[in-house]
């Protein structure tokens, strides 16, 4: 009997243990794709133009991927995303990207990406938890600047926008094949088991307050971009 106990104990304890991890590293997920996303709309005449965030239904952020070589598939790499509701901004889903490659320079290692979901189909491929781009939903590089230029079509069809900053250098990027899914352990880590990613990017879940920084960012990006002008 009291082996069984402490065997209960230990299996206890070890699965608190891992849920705390998963909550702490979903945390710092959030932290740092705030952080990205301040950083690249600080940067003078070379963040996202002010009409696409104006714009966009959701963003998503994807914090530090490491690749290398002519082109990077993103293998293992975890982003928030949030979207907008009648009262502002969501509380974030977490989601994983994998496959895909897309050209790069040679040698980078440290890649963040930012999605821009600009329309409804787009939207409701990502409350769906599983999309490819460019099967289910198509993405082209977006414009960099303060203003996106009259004579681009970043307006017409394609459902989302994508960026990529590798070692300081930020730039539209061009995503082929790559998966996008829902991070069950960051979910039920942040949020609990049964919350579906439907019910956090529609605003029927309250955010949590780890997710006050990434949000905070998210709402002074069109600020920033206005400031730049």
């Amino acid at each position: 009997m009291k082996k069984l106990l402490l065997c209960i104990v230990l299996v206890s304890l070890t699965s608190f243990g891992l849920a705390e991890t998963k909550r702490e590293a979903s945390t710092d997920r959030l932290d740092n794709a705030g952080r990205v996303l301040h950083e690249i709309m600080a940067a003078p005449d070379n963040g996202i133009p002010e009409e696409i965030l104006d714009h966009a239904r959701c963003v998503a952020v994807v914090p530090h991927m490491i690749k290398g070589g002519f082109v990077f598939g993103a293998e293992n790499g975890r982003g928030v995303a949030t979207c907008r509701t009648a009262d502002g901004w969501s509380a974030p889903a977490f989601f994983a990207i994998t496959g895909g490659s897309w050209g790069l320079q040679i040698g980078v290692e440290g890649v963040d990406l930012v999605m821009i979901i600009q329309n409804e189909k787009g939207m409701q491929q990502l409350l769906a938890s599983k999309f490819q781009i460019g099967a289910d939903a198509s993405a082209a590089a977006g414009p960099v600047g303060r203003h996106a230029s009259a004579d681009t079509n970043w307006k017409l069809e394609t459902e989302i926008l994508t960026y990529s900053r590798a070692r300081g250098a930020f730039a539209g990027l061009t995503i082929s094949g790559a998966s996008i899914r829902r991070d069950d352990d960051s979910m039920e880590a942040i949020y609990g088991s049964g919350v579906s990613t439907r019910s956090v990017l529609t605003g029927q879940v309250a955010p949590p307050a780890s997710a006050e920084a990434f949000l905070n960012a998210v709402r002074r990006a069109k600020a920033q971009a206005i400031a730049q002008n």
